[in-house]
Parts: C-alpha cells; sequence; structure tokens
C-alpha cells in the first residue's frame, strides 16, 4: 500500500500520528477523569482498573475501526530478537446470526497465544504452551496499514503462565523501574523532592543497505542469513570516500519519501536521512522517545524498511555485515536519563548545584560502563556482530567511554584532589559552590571510533548491531547504572555535608574507573595494547562475551533490581548460545550447498569452453598460452574448493552432533567459521577469473552500485 503524499498539499503535521493511538489521542478522546488515570499509570502513579480499560478499549477500537481496522494483535517481542502477533478480528456475532464490533477491556490488557514455540533457555518444557500478553501502557497502539487491510497494534510485554519474563520487553520495564528508583534516591538526597519519577529515553540511528530485489533474489545466501557467503570485491569500492553524505540518488529518495511517511503517520519521530560509508548504505535516525516506545519504534522501523523497499523493487538489509571488505550496519544507541519534570541529568547545568548532579550522574556511568564491560559486551554479543566489531569501520569490541579533553580534565582534576584548582579553560572544578562556572554545553567532540561515548547530553552507545532489539542493551545499561546509583545513594544519604559527600564519590569512583576513560582514536593498535595495559578486556567473539550472563556477579545485579532471576538468565544464556550455533549453522549449509549446486556446475562449463577453445586454437596451430593458464588456474582452485567444501561438510557434521549448548557454539566459532572462510577465499579468487556472463550469482558490483 503505498502512501505517496503531497506534502505541499497535505502539511506533515496532518498526518503525523495519524495511525498512532497517542497521549494526544487519548487526551481527545477519553474522558478527563480517565485520561488522568491512564496517565497515573503510565507514570507507575497507579496500576490499572479493568474499569478504565474498559474505557480505554472502547476508544481505541472505535478510534481503529474508523480507519478501516478490522483486527487486532497484541505485539510482542519473544526472544527471538524479531517480533510476534497474532491476529484477532473485532466481530462478536450475535444469537440472530448478526455481530457485533467488540474489543473489551480484559481484551485489550491481556492475551494469550501459544507460546510452545517461542524458546525459552529451559523455563518450560515445549508442552506447556500457554503464555501471556500484557498490555505497556508506555508504549502507543498504532495501526499497521498494508494490502490486506489495517490491524490495530497493541504493545505488550509477553510472559509464561508462571510469570517468567519470555520476552525482551519485561526485563527493559524492570530496568527502567530500577534506574528509576536509584536514581531518585539520589536527587532526593541532593535535595530535590519534586521530581517523582525518572526514565530512560533512547534514539537509534538505524543503517541498512538496499539493494535491487533482481539481484537480491539471485542471491541465496542474501536470502537464507541476510549476509553473502560468497563475493569478490569490485575494482571500486568505498576507499573513494564519495558516497558518505553525498547526494541521495533519486529512486532512494522516493523511497525514503515514502518511508518517511509510514513512520510520521506511526507517530515515530524519523529526523535525519543520508548516504553512508559504504556504496548502498544508508542511515535513519529518529528524534529520542522514552525507551520502552523507542522499543517498538524501531522494531517498527526495521520493518516498515523492508516492506517501502519491496514496494520499489528493492530489498533493505539489516544485517551487521552483508558485504565483506565494505563497512557494516550498526545501530548507534543515544541514550539519556531525565526526569517527569523535565531535567535531563546529563544536561550540564547553570549552576553550581546542577552541575554537581550532572557530574556525579556521569561519573555514576563512567564506573558502571567500567566494572560491566563484559555486560555491556554481551548485550551486543550475536554472530553477525563479530563480523563488525573490531574492523576499522566500528568500535573495537574493547568497551571504553570518551568524553573529550575539557570534561575528562574537570573529573582528572577532582580525582586528583584540585578542588579549587583552575581548568585549561580557566574555569574553577570546586563543587558545590558558587565558583563553579556553568559548563559549556558542548563539553566534548564526537568521537566515532569509541563504543561509548557522550555526545553533550546524552552517551551514545556504538556497538549496537543494526539487525538487533535495542531492548537488551539499554535492559543492561541502566541495570549497571541503577547498580553504581544505588551504592551514591547509599553515601549520600549518610552524608552530613552533601557537597563534601558529592566531590568525594566523584573523586574515589572516577579516580578508580577512569582507566575505562580513552579519548583517542579506538581503531589503532596502540590502543589495543594500551587497553591490555589499564586491565580492560578486549573479547573478540559473542561465544566468549556471552559467558558473563552466567557469573554469580550478574546475576546477583539483575536478581538485586528485581530484573532477571537466576533462571532466567541463565535461560537467556543458554538461547543465545543455541541462537549463535543456529545461524552459522544455517550459513554453512548455504555455503556448501552455493558451491556445490551453483559454483561446481558454472565453473566446469566455462572450463571447458575454454578447453574447447584452446582445442580449437590448437587445431589450426596456433596457441594461447594465458588461456591454458587461466585454465589450469580455474582447475586448481575448483579442485581446492572442491576438497574445502567437503572439509566444511566434515566439521558442520561434527559441530551438529555437540550436545553441550557452549562446546557446540564455540566449535561453530573456532572450526566452522574458519572453514566457511577457506571455501570463500576459493570461491572469490574463481569469481575474478570466470566470465561474468558465467559466473552464477550478481556480484558485488551489482549489488552496491546499481540502484
Amino acid at each position: 500500500m503505498s502512501s505517496v503524499i503531497d506534502f505541499a498539499k497535505t502539511p506533515v503535521a496532518e498526518i503525523y500520528g495519524a495511525n498512532c493511538f497517542s497521549n494526544a489521542v487519548m487526551r481527545e478522546r477519553l474522558p478527563k477523569n480517565i485520561y488522568k488515570e491512564i496517565v497515573a499509570v503510565q507514570n507507575s502513579e497507579k496500576e490499572l482498573t479493568l474499569e478504565v480499560a474498559e474505557v480505554v478499549a472502547a476508544s481505541m477500537r472505535d478510534w481503529a475501526m474508523s480507519k478501516g481496522a478490522t483486527h487486532y494483535t497484541h505485539l510482542f517481542q519473544p526472544l527471538t530478537g524479531l517480533t510476534a502477533e497474532k491476529h484477532d478480528s473485532f466481530i462478536a456475532p450475535t444469537e440472530d446470526g448478526k455481530l457485533l464490533m467488540e474489543f473489551s477491556g480484559k481484551e485489550l490488557i491481556k492475551g494469550e497465544p501459544d507460546a510452545s514455540s517461542f524458546p525459552s533457555g529451559g523455563l518450560r518444557a515445549t508442552f506447556e504452551a500457554r503464555g501471556y500478553t500484557a498490555w505497556d501502557v508506555t508504549s502507543p497502539a498504532f495501526l499497521k496499514q498494508d494490502p490486506t487491510g489495517t490491524t490495530l497494534c497493541i504493545p505488550t510485554a509477553f510472559i509464561s503462565y508462571y510469570g517468567q519474563a519470555l520476552d525482551k520487553k519485561v526485563p527493559l520495564l524492570k530496568s527502567i523501574d530500577a534506574l528509576s528508583k536509584q536514581a531518585l534516591r539520589v536527587l532526593r538526597a541532593l535535595g530535590n523532592n519534586v521530581t517523582k519519577r525518572v526514565f530512560t529515553t533512547v534514539g537509534p540511528e538505524q543503517e541498512y543497505f538496499l539493494v535491487d530485489q533482481a539481484y537480491y533474489k539471485k542471491r541465496p545466501d542474501l536470502i537464507l542469513t541476510g549476509r553473502t557467503v560468497f563475493g569478490a570485491l569490485p575494482a571500486k569500492g568505498q576507499e573513494m570516500e564519495d558516497h558518505y553524505f553525498g547526494a541521495i540518488r533519486e529512486r532512494v529518495a522516493v523511497f525514503m519519501r515514502e518511508l518517511n511517511t509510514e513512520l510520521w503517520k506511526a507517530g515515530i519521530p524519523a529526523k535525519t536521512q543520508h548516504n553512508e560509508v559504504a556504496p548502498n548504505q544508508f542511515e535513519l535516525a529518529p528524534i529520542y522517545l522514552n525507551s520502552s516506545a523507542s522499543v517498538d519504534a524501531n522494531q517498527l522501523v526495521m520493518e516498515t524498511i523492508r516492506n517501502v523497499a519491496r514496494r520499489h523493487g528493492m530489498e533493505g538489509l539489516l544485517h551487521e555485515k552483508p558485504f565483506a571488505g565494505v563497512n557494516g550496519s550498526g545501530k548507534h544507541n543515544n541514550w539519556s536519563m531525565a526526569t517527569d519534570d523535565g531535567i535531563n541529568l546529563f544536561d550540564p547545568g547553570e549552576n553550581p548545584e546542577s552541575n554537581a548532579r550532572f557530574l556525579l550522574f556521569a561519573t555514576a556511568v563512567v564506573e558502571a560502563v567500567d566494572r560491566y564491560a563484559l555486560l555491556l559486551r554481551a548485550s551486543v554479543a550475536t554472530s553477525a556482530n563479530d563480523h563488525r566489531l573490531g574492523a576499522n569501520e566500528a568500535p573495537p569490541a574493547i568497551v571504553s567511554i570518551f568524553f573529550g579533553g575539557p570534561l575528562t580534565e574537570i573529573l582528572d582534576n577532582i580525582a586528583e584532589g584540585k578542588a579549587g584548582g583552575k581548568t585549561s579553560s580557566g574555569g574553577t572544578i570546586k563543587l558545590g559552590v558558587t565558583s563553579l562556572p556553568s559548563l559549556p554545553k558542548d563539553v566534548s567532540d564526537r568521537n566515532r571510533t569509541s563504543p561509548f561515548a557522550f555526545t553533550g547530553n546524552k552517551f551514545e552507545f556504538r556497538m549496537v548491531g543494526s539487525s538487533q532489539s535495542i531492548a537488551t542493551p539499554n535492559t543492561y545499561l541502566n541495570a549497571a547504572v541503577a547498580q553504581v546509583l544505588s551504592e551514591f545513594a547509599g553515601k549520600l544519604e549518610k552524608a552530613a555535608d552533601k557537597n563534601e559527600a558529592i566531590q568525594a564519590i566523584i573523586k574515589e569512583s572516577y579516580g578508580k574507573h577512569r582507566r575505562v576513560v580513552f579519548n583517542g582514536n579506538g581503531y589503532t593498535d596502540e590502543w589495543v595494547r594500551e587497553a591490555e595495559r589499564r586491565g580492560l578486556p578486549n573479547v573478540k567473539n559473542a561465544v566468549d562475551a556471552l559467558s558473563v550472563l552466567i557469573r554469580g556477579e550478574t546475576i546477583s545485579l539483575f536478581e538485586a533490581h528485581t530484573i532477571f532471576t537466576k533462571e532466567e538468565s541463565e535461560s537467556r544464556y543458554h538461547i543465545y548460545l543455541e541462537k549463535y550455533s543456529k545461524q552459522i549453522n544455517i550459513e554453512a549449509g548455504v555455503t556448501i550447498e552455493m558451491a556445490r549446486r551453483s559454483v561446481f556446475p558454472a565453473v566446469t562449463a566455462y572450463a571447458g569452453e575454454l578447453a574447447r577453445d584452446a582445442a580449437a586454437l590448437a587445431a589450426i596451430g596456433a596457441v594461447s598460452v594465458p588461456q591454458e593458464k587461466r585454465a589450469k588456474r580455474i582447475a586448481e582452485l575448483a579442485a581446492e574448493t572442491y576438497d574445502e567444501t567437503a572439509k566444511l561438510e566434515a566439521i558442520l557434521t561434527e559441530a551438529q552432533e555437540i550436545e553441550d549448548a557452549f562446546a557446540q557454539a564455540k566449535a561453530y566459532f573456532e572450526k566452522v567459521v574458519p572453514a566457511m572462510g577457506e571455501v570463500r577465499a576459493r570461491v572469490d579468487a574463481l569469481e575474478k577469473l570466470v566470465s561474468k556472463t558465467a559466473w552464477p550469482f550478481p556480484g558485488y558490483e551489482e549489488l552496491l552500485f546499481t540502484l
């Protein structure tokens, strides 16, 4: 369903949020007392009652039906990393053969999808099918429109019959509550008795590739795995640096216009779009939303990119590394903390008190990133992201934090006890007194090599993969910061002199954890050596990274803030390991199939053609030395490819038979992945020797440079 709109005739403001049951729509449609109740529920001030839900459900149904909706679905995020939905119609037959269009408060609050086929990591037996979805009031309902009709989508959490979290939303919501609780303790200790709630905001920058659908359909690897398992680099790649921020081609611009329209209608504030570094790579960035709504919005963004691309004869690729040798795609997670009364806790202030608060919360993040670096690394650990992290295109696998010169200098001076001294900019750094100047709003430059960078009034977690749900990275980040803030709060609550306590906390915490602060080039070998000297972990693969999830300190962290039980933590560890193994298993299978069923026949036919040509030349007394050498090299590579494919198959079979989840994933990483690389090296070399017309797949030149 195309949504091309002439914005000269229809202003954006008229269509923005048209398909979103936002607070603005609820304020307009609900009785005032009911709307106030819902806002109170959103702010965790009250529990949702069935009476209120009945009124909201009726209003939501009428709104959706007025826009053509016939069905509704509870949209949830199982541990597959995707969204899931089961559609129910509004119809309710009557005894006289007619029907009513109904949607009750009970149906709004809770659904019951069959949960048996979703991964649970051993939390439940597969024959235990019951699962429940519960309405997440912090994320607005919206409409999905496609050629088949219109569906009301209600963001929900997903739990088992016994209350265990089977999704990514429940832990996220719990982590937000935990962070709010501990941040409020700190604010109360600082004398703030006005703020009632602290929440996190997220603005994920979504990177993606577009390829022509005709070429995509001829690549089994792209269809089945999202990336190319074979592909020789073209004569030109991204080395000319002429793609980044370049003029957007007309076909892509038309796609982007419709993409924006669809997102704006859904109430997603898509703001920025541009060409990325690699050819046919692009980025879309929204304005920040509260974390829960942002998670749901980003899932819809990814789905909409794919759907709109197909309407324009293209395919949207969200894999972290669809093409070897060119930049992969990430999803920069811009994270901040704000209060219900409008304070950004990472915004440098206008007076000593707000500056002290800012430095205190910033220091808490430094300590959290250092202490829980392995947990943050695990939050982005996937087989796809292994292709990207550590390359000269993305943050290294070493977790460090960037602050920029001025802010680092201020914190260093405090850690070194230089209170009352001067910074290079001429300001004093003593906290809690009027001599502290207002900090500049831009206290740092940008550092594209840093995995966790402070960028003005937010932190940009740049390790998140482009295809990931942002729920898990934000859950782990919230938990880590909540733990540090709880310890800060304990010290502040006991302190007689708050200003001295703030100074002491920052001095101790930053002094101990500033090893994680690095403002230089994270892509260099020198930084790898320096990070090792500092004792910073450098976990280069997802299998090893995930092991932190079952460590005692991780389980204790999650249990302390009621985010995960021990069983839930362990279940996720097993689910993520199993997903890693399954993904590599599919990629290895595709590698074998493409080599045997497509590459070998094409190479054999082409070699035969060369041989016939050589024989014809010999018959007339002519000799083609280049052709003979070429045929010989093709024959050698074909034989090597055959042997390496057979080795891969044997190694794959061995890995498939391993029962222990960690041992199996380790075997896939250490043995199967390198064996796939050996096959690829030969096939890519063959692609360079075989005629383009004889090669069975579209190459990188077609995939990356034709739109």
